[in-house]
């Protein structure tokens, strides 16, 4: 299968490079490398990386793991424009540059206007970011401009309206988020086709939510493998469903250790050197999934940590960890996210600290309603 607008991009598996593997409170260098290696000399070549990604030092990362250790040829390099690091339109080459230096690179592959939604596109325009983007494209340091997007349908709409040069978007998707009202995966890639863009796909696992399971979800897939003798891993369900939509360039993974690597990397060769999309009685065992975690009223966070870094909480709550503990106990009734809890907020703020400001709700991608979901964390944990 090959559905791929860019003849530089290697099959279908990207390496989202936003959850590293850590060592002692640092990034796994030696594990990166591995890693890289390995993802390499299985034929693939995309990369992605952003400024703020692991506090500024995922850029640095791509180029003490990749670019220093390679040829410019052999890989993909995608980069992002992100609006918590410049405030006028004077700031933007600059900031390109001092990226560009990080990671150890003359040009970006692609260059993204990152998670674009209704306010911060106003903010892109003042700033005149995409056309800055395009003049970088002329110059050769960029190849392409596209954006990541978090916002809804109506949104990518008017900014693809309005920028008709981007070249490409990248958007979450994935089975969980397909039909959700708040995310719109669906509609947010008809919007895609529609302007006729190919689509770059986040969270196709949903920070990992989509790989430890409810116990009856994980059944249905359980009983899905011993009915088609299929070895496919969680992981390898959700990438598949959103590889398998036509127009996808991309599918990013944020891998975190070598295991998870060579699943992906399974998932997408085993089938004449790709991925294999879902059978019909695959999708169906994928809908029950979807039902049960409808009804376990589980917090949709991914773990993006957009909402606590860059100075979001003023309290200093560790939302998502928060929010994974919460999960973790409606979803699988563990015992464990009580002593989690208590390490969590050991040497940070607690559920019942916030004061609503309301700065979390702003940056976050979910468009989650966190200052009451909070308060949920609160009565269970408090």
């Amino acid at each position: 299968m090959n559905n791929r607008a860019f003849s530089e991009n290697k099959k279908h598996l990207a390496f989202g490079m936003m959850r590293l593997p850590m060592k002692d409170g640092k990034i796994d260098n030696e594990q990166v490398c591995e890693m890289v290696d390995t993802f390499l000399e299985s034929g693939f070549n995309y990369f992605d990386t952003a400024h703020g990604y692991h506090d500024g030092l995922s850029e640095v990362a791509v180029k003490e793991c990749l670019t220093s250790r390679h040829e410019r040829g052999e890989y993909v390099l995608t980069d992002k424009l992100t609006d918590a690091y410049f405030k006028t339109e004077e700031d933007i080459r600059p900031l390109i540059d001092s990226q560009l230096e990080a990671c150890g690179v003359e040009y970006f592959d692609f260059l993204l206007m990152h998670a674009q939604n209704a306010k911060n596109f106003e903010f892109f325009k003042q700033c005149r970011a995409y056309e800055t983007a395009f003049d970088l494209k002329a110059e050769g340091k960029v190849r392409h401009v596209g954006l990541s997007f978090h916002d809804k349908a109506e949104v990518l709409d008017r900014i693809l309206t309005e920028y008709p040069e981007v070249e490409i978007v990248q958007i979450q998707f994935n089975y969980l988020d397909y039909e959700n009202v708040s995310i719109e995966s669906r509609k947010v890639y008809e919007v895609c086709r529609k302007h006729g863009k190919p689509v770059l796909v986040m969270e196709p696992v949903r920070g990992g939510n989509l790989v430890n399971l409810p116990e009856e979800a994980q059944k249905t897939l359980d009983d899905l493998r011993a009915e088609t003798g299929s070895d496919c891993s969680n992981a390898g369900y959700a990438l598949r469903f959103a590889a398998g939509f036509d127009g996808i360039e991309m599918v990013l993974s944020g891998m975190s250790n070598m295991e998870q690597m060579k699943d992906n990397i399974c998932t997408f060769s085993c089938n004449d050197g790709d991925f294999a999309p879902l059978s019909e009685k695959e999708l169906e065992a994928i809908d029950k999934v979807v039902a049960v975690f409808g009804s376990m009223g589980a917090i949709p966070c991914t773990g993006c940590r957009y909402c606590v870094e860059e100075n979001h909480c003023p309290m200093e709550i560790r939302i998502p960890n928060l929010f994974s503990a919460y999960n973790s106990k409606v979803l699988f009734g563990k015992v464990d996210p009580w002593a989690s809890f208590e390490k969590i907020t050991n040497e940070s703020g607690k559920p019942s600290d916030c004061i609503e400001c309301g700065m979390c709700e702003e940056v976050c991608p979910q468009h989650l309603e966190i200052r009451g979901l909070l308060k949920k964390v609160s009565e269970l944990f408090e």
